[in-house]
């Protein structure tokens, strides 16, 4: 059975990574490793707004406008 990591990059966006491998440029562990499946729901639990975190700052700042 494959084991996955699941990452995060700089705009906490996630992504799966095989396990035992180093994190590909731009990318750091995000503290969960399993299956491919339990991997993904993991993803779908904490990642609950899809935009960058450069999006979501600018809309935060324009709030109220």
């Amino acid at each position: 059975m494959s084991r996955w990591t699941v990452l995060v990059n700089h705009e906490e966006q996630y992504g799966l990574f095989p396990a035992g491998r180093p994190s590909p440029g731009g990318w750091r562990p995000a503290g969960f490793e399993g299956t491919e499946e339990e991997c993904v729901a993991h993803v779908d639990q904490v990642w609950t707004d899809l935009r960058p975190l450069s999006l979501r700052r600018a809309t935060a700042g324009q709030s109220g406008s």
